[in-house]
């Protein structure tokens, strides 16, 4: 056999056990060529061209959108596929209800079987990573090895990437170890193992994002989380949010949402005219690491440096910023073209799609022209309303942690925890409609706690715990609030203008961390009183804003007996305290 190539052009003082495990990993997989990233505009230049050579970017119209390509994944590879993703703990305890589990032997073997030979006649890319500032305490570096172009590219836009972060992997001497291939992008053999003991992630078989990405839901959720709880600080699923007032007043809020439930719009979120001197600071759209500060305050950053968003009602109107940043220097995946070499995507207010995502000449007939689940990968700072503050090294102060999702009835428009611990209780019990950014039925309401389901890398009965313990760390703690945009009426139209107008209930949710804003204390919490939200100029009724903020005791009965049976099967290791929460709200309703 053939001897893997060697390494001689990896950069100078390179550390040995990266070195090593580069070396470990050819030898496997048997590529024809290895490319250490540096992370340089030049080197990007030559990605994209390459891949325009190879036919896995498509060049768009350069003069209505420049710098922007679109890539065009296989029709079996367009969403995470959670039934194939493992988190591999030696006890499979450790990994939980909530996770697919292989231990962890097995799964090396199986991943090794597929790994082997497969860079043949490819070249395998060095990437490292580094999560977050690079000078940032709070930072946590990877290295990822693929095969794949167009995961460079996308790492570059994603993360600090490159030869800085190799340079902080030495003084660290820890980082994590992410290998990737597309292979041959066949479903059965397709898998995402994660090993968060060791610190390790491998994929096998897809070139979609979520799977191929690593530094992303794999790094900064499924192992970050693992590494969180072991460091003491809390890895999740929010964007993080700047909300400055017209007095110069600047709140930072963290929230959580499931994919397409508006966390991009409420990241980027424009105000409104009727709010004048109100501004909004994007920090960061997906993820957020919070440390306990020395002052008692939850302090955090966004580990990402770019955007990996859903596209489709993407327009002015909804979100200017996300609109005017992707119209340059953008990699889309799977939207649709027009004639004249324009992206294209449902809720796009201009143009008319000529081919569709899969490149064939567009037909309805053959469903949507962009993928419902199409993306646009972009660097953050694009955006008009990137905030410098998403680069201090020691993050922002959370004056709130929002958590939210998709639900037609039941949830009111907002409402406050009573304390942190019923806070984690809101957080765990919560459920959404399921939307196209996974496999599977779509519409369909599925608890979600912290909207961590496919994302936590252990036990959620330990997560939940590390959630408690956090909140006795805190002297300051964040209020702890739940938001739901998507309430309809009976005819099934939505009863909040949503967009925009969100900074409404933001300004409320502010006030209430401030000691202000009027609230009514209900079983579930605080719920903002009728004319606590100021609605001039919306044209809503009063009975309109009765039906957003009521809280009908019988439908919460029925919510909290599903949400006791969910909780129960964690069994003994779920935090007595959350049960004690449980209790007290099922007790709180009984009474209602």
């Amino acid at each position: 056999m053939d001897k893997a190539p060697e390494f001689l052009d990896a950069p100078p003082g390179a550390p040995r056990k990266v070195l090593q495990w580069v070396a470990d990993v050819a030898a496997h997989t048997r590529p024809a060529h290895i490319h250490w990233c540096d992370g340089s505009d030049s080197e990007y230049r030559t990605m994209i061209q390459g891949m325009q050579g190879s036919g896995l970017l498509i060049e768009l119209n350069q003069q209505t959108h420049p710098g922007c390509y679109l890539h065009r994944s296989n029709p079996s590879d367009v969403a995470r596929v959670e039934h194939l993703t493992f988190v591999c703990t030696e006890q499979r305890d450790d990994a939980g209800p909530n996770n697919h589990w292989i231990a962890p032997d097995e799964a090396r073997a199986r991943m090794a079987g597929l790994f082997a030979e497969c860079m043949r006649g490819r070249t395998m890319y060095v990437v490292p990573y580094c999560m977050g500032p690079l000078d940032s305490p709070y930072a946590r570096c990877g290295i990822e090895i693929t095969d794949s172009p167009y995961v460079v590219a996308s790492m570059r836009l994603m993360t600090r990437m490159g030869a800085a972060a190799l340079e902080r992997i030495g003084r660290d001497g820890s980082f994590v170890r992410a290998l990737h291939s597309t292979g041959e992008l066949d479903p059965e053999r397709r898998f995402i193992m994660h090993f968060p003991e060791t610190l390790e992630i491998q994929s096998y078989g897809s070139g979609y994002g979520g799977n191929a990405l690593l530094g992303k839901k794999c790094h900064a959720l499924r192992i970050a989380s693992w590494q969180a709880r072991s460091e003491g600080w809390m890895a999740e699923h929010m964007l993080l949010v700047g909300v400055e007032n017209p007095a110069g007043q600047t709140h930072y809020l963290a929230c959580a949402f499931p994919s397409a439930c508006g966390k991009t719009n409420l990241a980027m979120l424009l105000p409104p005219a009727t709010m004048p001197g109100w501004k909004i600071w994007t920090l960061g759209d997906d993820i957020a690491w919070l440390h306990p500060g020395p002052d008692g305050r939850l302090w955090a950053i966004n580990p990402e440096a770019g955007y990996f968003g859903v596209v489709p009602g993407t327009n002015a109107q909804t979100n200017r910023h996300a609109f005017e940043m992707i119209r340059h220097d953008t990699i889309f995946t799977n939207v649709a073209v027009t004639a004249t070499g324009e992206p294209w995507w449902e809720g796009l207010e201009t143009g008319v799609p000529a081919f569709d995502w899969q490149g064939r000449p567009y037909d309805p007939k053959n469903g949507p022209a962009a993928h419902p689940n199409s993306r646009f990968t972009v660097a953050a700072r694009q955006n008009a309303s990137y905030s410098p503050m998403a680069d201090a090294a020691g993050g922002v102060p959370v004056s709130a942690l929002v958590f939210g999702g998709r639900r037609r009835a039941l949830a009111p428009l907002v409402y406050q925890s009573r304390d942190w611990n019923h806070g984690v209780l809101v957080g765990a019990g919560m459920a959404s409609e399921t939307t196209a950014a996974a496999t599977g039925a779509i519409g369909v309401v599925r608890r979600d706690p912290m909207a961590m389901q496919p994302f936590t890398g252990y036990n959620f009965a330990d997560y939940w715990a590390h959630w408690l313990a956090m909140g006795q760390r805190l002297a300051r703690p964040p209020g702890i609030f739940h938001v739901n945009w998507f309430r309809r009426d009976a005819a099934g139209r939505f009863l909040w203008p949503g967009f925009g107008e969100n900074l409404r209930v933001l300004d409320w949710i502010i006030q209430r961390c401030e000691g202000r804003g009027a609230a009514v204390d209900t079983p579930i919490g605080h719920v903002p009183t009728p004319d606590a939200i100021d609605c001039a100029g919306l044209g809503l009724d009063a009975g309109t804003m009765a039906e957003l903020l009521a809280v009908r005791a019988p439908d919460w009965r029925q919510e909290m007996d599903e949400i006791g049976s969910y909780l129960a099967g964690y069994g003994a290791r779920l935090p007595e305290e959350l049960r004690r929460q449980h209790a007290a709200a099922v007790a709180r309703l009984a009474g209602a």
